[in-house]
């Protein structure tokens, strides 16, 4: 049993990781670089984030929303 955690520690720190190591390493000869990674998914949530706003606003416009306060049963 201790073999299966060991190879699971393994897989993990050998290979898995191996990308999140050269990122750390490359951090130090450039910090934009290695944060790139980081950039690019906050710039996919603020699109994602950005086009979830144009949806309810759509939504909202269109008054497709049943706001009578007994429309849901956990509000009455």
């Amino acid at each position: 049993m201790k073999e299966i955690f060991e190879g699971i520690a393994w897989l993990f720190e050998e290979i898995l990781f191996y990308p999140f190591d050269k990122i750390r390493e490359f951090e130090l000869s450039s910090w934009w670089g290695a944060n790139t990674l980081n950039f690019v998914f906050i710039l996919v949530g603020f699109a994602a984030f950005f086009y979830w706003m144009k949806q309810l606003k759509q939504y909202n416009d269109n008054n497709e929303e049943d706001r009578d306060p007994s429309a849901h049963s956990f509000l009455g």
